[in-house]
């Protein structure tokens, strides 16, 4: 019989038992516009029916008996054994589903469900679907910050948003929330370091929960912290609240103390290694951001083993260059020695393979679970508020506003905004329009590729990174399926 396993598989089981400690494979912390895929429901096969296999399906091996399947840009990716891989084989070309053996009737059906398997006339890769349902904003509460970080963009201050600004943010949320029509508002509470305003964090997110319920919205937040102030009373609050906390480490050691240090200039992996196992011990799960310069990219295999080993979800981050970090060079990154550091840090999640997929988490700014037509939401469904109260589109560039709490519907403005971030779809990018990995890429990060081109409407330069490294990623996929699945 032949075998065909997903995601669904191992969120789900055999028996239908769902597993809460799988998540999604888009539980992160991007801030892409994605949309839920449009609903995909085929008639079920019978035996008149014509199906062929899809032209866009690519495979890759994963040992002698199974190979992953998947359809770049797409939504779908299965571990398929030698049977299914025949199934595929009998619908070379266009055929109907009569004379099939008895027992490829459910593989046919799930091939159909994933669009590996389609009907001859239909599109090979279809458009994503756009309209993103929730509202994205960043609190900036805080222009202070213990933490002296190499690649930072932010000039310190000691500069705090107050209590009635925080207020009259929250109230300009929402009220761009109803007029656009979102579902949900994720509000992501940074500075700065927060942890060094955290009662207004509480104080807001408190009077955002109460607004909700009158509203009938979704709210989602989020604590961005460097991890060094944490306390025992901020990690219950958090609890309290239903905060998640996300928490940078570039390294172990002097791999993250290079470009992570206190304001005197010590280093600060321990402190956020001791906070990392107080929140865990308090019930806490933090996600962990991991940003990749030239200075640490030999440990990244070290620090993925360490977050790992904990069971941590993470992200891989590359360094962006800006004003503020230019003067670093050794900072900037180096495609060879990225790409080999990259792959050393995929053969320890290969020899440590969680059961939450990674498809969203190991390749900066790209997201391999879910089709989209924007690297990040920024134009779209994305503010940025300043503890001044204003209101601008991306937080590296917090300095160019384009209203402030004060307008009616400071989302309109933003996407009226025509001197800023000009976030193209990627169908529009030059290098991007008839490239397979589209729609998982989306062309990278519309104000890094701005800084090294001089456009916004062209590829990443990190194009050749993201396609070198893309088939390695689905990869670990099919070995995760595999693995859990299987299991």
């Amino acid at each position: 019989m032949p075998i065909i396993f997903t995601d669904s598989w191992i969120k789900q089981g055999p028996r239908g038992a769902f597993d809460p400690g799988v998540g999604s494979p888009c539980d992160c912390d991007c801030d892409c516009a994605c949309a839920d895929s449009p609903a995909y429901n085929p008639a079920r096969p019978t035996p008149s029916t014509y199906l062929v296999r899809n032209p866009a399906l690519r495979v890759i091996p994963l040992d002698a008996n199974y190979q992953t399947a998947f359809i770049p840009s797409g939504d779908c990716v299965a571990t398929i054994d030698d049977d299914a891989a025949r199934v595929l084989e009998t619908f070379g070309h266009s055929r109907s589903c009569s004379g099939l053996p008895s027992d490829w009737q459910d593989a046919v059906e799930t091939l159909a469900q994933l669009r590996f398997l389609i009907p001859p006339d239909a599109l090979l890769v279809e458009r994503p679907a756009e309209g993103a349902k929730t509202l994205v904003a960043w609190l900036h509460v805080t222009n202070a910050c213990n933490l002296r970080c190499r690649y930072c963009y932010l000039r310190k201050s000691d500069e705090a948003m107050t209590p009635e600004t925080g207020r009259a943010a929250i109230d300009a949320i929402f009220r761009s929330m109803l007029l656009h029509r979102f579902s949900a508002i994720k509000l992501k509470y940074a500075g700065g370091e927060p942890t060094l305003n955290f009662s207004l964090v509480i104080r807001l997110h408190e009077y955002a929960a109460e607004l909700a319920q009158q509203y009938g919205c979704g709210l989602e937040g989020v604590v961005l912290s460097n991890g060094v102030s944490l306390t025992p009373a901020m990690i219950d609050a958090m609890l309290a609240h239903d905060l998640r906390l996300m928490i940078s480490l570039d390294g172990i050691g002097p791999a993250h103390d290079s470009q992570r240090v206190f304001a005197n200039g010590l280093g600060s992996f321990h402190a956020v290694s001791r906070s990392i196992e107080r929140v865990q011990a308090n019930g806490l799960t933090p996600a962990i951001s991991i940003t990749i310069t030239d200075r640490n990219v030999n440990s990244l295999a070290e620090t993925v083993a360490w977050v790992l080993e904990r069971n941590l979800p993470f992200s891989l981050n590359f360094y962006r260059e800006n004003d503020a970090s230019v003067s670093f060079q050794d900072l900037q990154l180096r495609e060879g020695r990225l790409i080999e550091g990259m792959r050393a840090a995929f053969q320890v999640v290969e020899a440590n393979l969680p059961r939450r997929s990674l498809r969203a988490a190991l390749l900066d700014r790209t997201n391999l679970a879910v089709p989209h037509t924007h690297t990040c939401s920024v134009g779209s469904n994305y503010m940025v508020i300043d503890p001044q109260g204003r209101i601008g589109q991306c937080q590296m560039q917090m300095q160019q506003s384009s209203t402030s709490v004060e307008a009616h519907d400071p989302l309109a403005f933003i996407r009226a905004n025509l001197s800023g971030i000009q976030n193209v779809p990627v169908d529009e990018k030059e290098g991007c329009r008839n490239c397979e990995w589209r729609y998982w890429c989306t062309g990278g990060c519309p104000l890094q590729t701005f800084r090294a081109t001089g456009r916004y409407d062209v590829q990443s330069p990190n194009c050749s990174i993201y396609k070198a490294l893309f088939p390695d990623v689905l990869r670990l996929e099919g070995l995760r399926l595999l693995r859990y699945a299987n299991a």
